[in-house]
């Protein structure tokens, strides 16, 4: 039996969390249900759930048997879910929090994602000072080789991680010890959410890196910033950056309900 979960709430509208829970509860079984099971499944009464059975079948949300007079989901909210695109949903999510770390640290700073077992960079924030790196949208690059690629596998689930590394020529240029060395470097990467190193492509960048989503969820997302070391204007300490980088991350977190 599915205990039922409260939370307090500022306007509560109970027909809604009834209709939600049904909802909710029937994604979770994987046979159809009655009115009965779904009442016990939910911790409430038959009684009680019954208008809202009947509003859900009306609206095409559930698909009532003649026979059995068991409920099932119908494929309504799976075609609601493909209207959604997640990547213009992310972009309207994190654009603006990009927008504003660019201006508080006066770099360019861009949002990767794994792609066909390589990073890809989906969204990239100017910045506003005269010198800085600005990496296209769309642009692809080893995921070893790039700082967000090893904060996006560092977080990815066993599976995805082993297929990734499989098909990476770096790693499997690797012997056996150097191959332990990248998996507890990966390990302390998703410990600490944050990874910061010199750019192994070009010379005289560095960079940083923070999760947007959770460890092994089903989005995730890597926050990264490159700058050039220049000696002729002062730049914001390391530390610092890293607190912003990082906070930005988990406010688009949290925006994204990750």
């Amino acid at each position: 039996m599915t205990e039922k979960v409260t939370t307090p709430k500022k306007y509560a509208v109970p027909a809604l969390d009834k209709g939600l829970d049904i909802l909710e509860y029937l994604v979770s079984q994987e046979v159809p249900r009655s009115q009965t099971e779904i009442a016990q499944g939910l911790g409430r009464g038959a009684n009680e759930i019954y208008r809202v059975l009947v509003g859900l079948e009306a609206r095409g949300y559930l698909v009532r048997d003649e026979l059995s007079g068991r409920y099932r989901l119908s494929l309504k909210l799976y075609n609601l879910s493909r209207s959604i695109s997640p990547i213009d949903q992310l972009r309207q999510v994190a654009l603006p929090f990009m927008e504003d770390l660019a201006v508080k640290i006066g770099q360019s700073c861009h949002l990767c994602m794994l792609y066909q077992s390589k990073t890809m960079v989906l969204i990239h924030a100017r910045s506003q000072i005269a010198v800085s790196i600005n990496i296209a949208e769309g642009s692809l690059f080893p995921t070893l080789s790039t700082t967000s690629g090893r904060v996006l596998l560092a977080n990815s689930n066993t599976e995805v991680r082993k297929m990734i590394l499989e098909r990476d020529s770096l790693f499997n240029n690797m012997d056996k010890s150097q191959q332990e060395a990248l998996y507890n470097e990966l390990e302390g990467i998703k410990q600490h959410g944050f990874h910061a190193d010199k750019n192994v492509l070009s010379e005289g960048i560095d960079d940083f890196s923070a999760l947007v989503g959770q460890p092994e969820g089903k989005v995730i997302a890597a926050l990264g910033v490159s700058i050039i070391q220049n000696k002729h204007e002062q730049q914001m300490p390391a530390a610092e950056m890293n607190d912003l980088i990082i906070n930005t991350a988990q406010n688009i977190s949290r925006q994204l309900g990750c």
